[in-house]
C-alpha cells in the first residue's frame, strides 16, 4: 500500500508532465506562428523583387542581355579554369 507521501509525490510528477506538456505545445505554437509570418513575409518581399527586376528588364532590354551574356562568359571562364 502507497504512503500518502507516494501518492503526493506521484500525483506532483503528474502535473508537473503535465505543465511541461502544456508549455511544449504552447511553444510549437508560437514557433509555428512566427514561422507562417516570416514565410508570409518573404513571400511578399520575393514577389516585389521580382517585380522590380521585370520592371527594369523591361525598361532596359539590350543592358539586361549584355550583363547576362558577360556574367555567362563569367562564370564559364571560372568552370574551365579547374
Amino acid at each position: 500500500m502507497e504512503t500518502r507521501m507516494e501518492q503526493d509525490l506521484k500525483n506532483n510528477v503528474r502535473e508537473g508532465a503535465q505543465q511541461a506538456a502544456d508549455a511544449g505545445r504552447e511553444a510549437a505554437g508560437r514557433l509555428s506562428a512566427a514561422m507562417q509570418s516570416a514565410k508570409v513575409n518573404i513571400q511578399e518581399k520575393t514577389a516585389a523583387s521580382a517585380r522590380a527586376t521585370d520592371r527594369t528588364i523591361r525598361q532596359h532590354p539590350y543592358e539586361s542581355i549584355g550583363i547576362a551574356f558577360g556574367v555567362g562568359v563569367l562564370i564559364g571562364v571560372l568552370i574551365n579554369r579547374r
